[in-house]
């Protein structure tokens, strides 16, 4: 049981990596975070990505808005090799130097590869008004 309790952590753990990544400002170093079989359903567009260039375009885009992330809620779920961390996020965005915050609903699955854990979906929605 303490091993799971430490993979729990460790899944919990990568939202921050993904959220220090956005906010570096860098969407090669954020595209590295997902599998090249990833598939990104992204809040901010309709189009589904499901390639590592698709997957970089977006972030080059999210990237203007200097987003940043914190976790309201998670649940992490270990299916090993497979592991899914979902819940509600806030991020913190800017546009034309006015501050936006949005709230939204998030899956992430990562599968392990090797020693690493790598993002193969990754789904987000804004959180309905009711």
């Amino acid at each position: 049981m303490p091993q799971k309790e430490a993979t729990r952590r460790e899944i919990a753990q990568l939202f921050h990596v993904w959220n220090e990544a956005l906010q570096s400002g860098d969407p090669k170093r954020v595209s590295a975070l997902y599998a090249p079989d990833a598939t990104l359903l992204p809040t901010l567009s309709k189009e589904v990505r499901q390639t590592p260039d698709a997957v970089e375009d977006y972030f080059e885009d999210f990237l203007k808005l200097k987003p940043k992330g914190a976790i309201i809620h998670q649940n992490v779920s270990l299916y090993d090799p497979i592991a899914i961390n979902s819940g509600v996020y806030s991020f913190e965005t800017t546009q034309n130097g006015v501050k936006h915050y949005l709230i939204g609903r998030f899956t992430f699955v990562y599968r392990k590869e090797g020693d690493e854990w790598k993002i193969i979906e990754h789904h987000s929605s804004m959180m309905p008004d009711d």
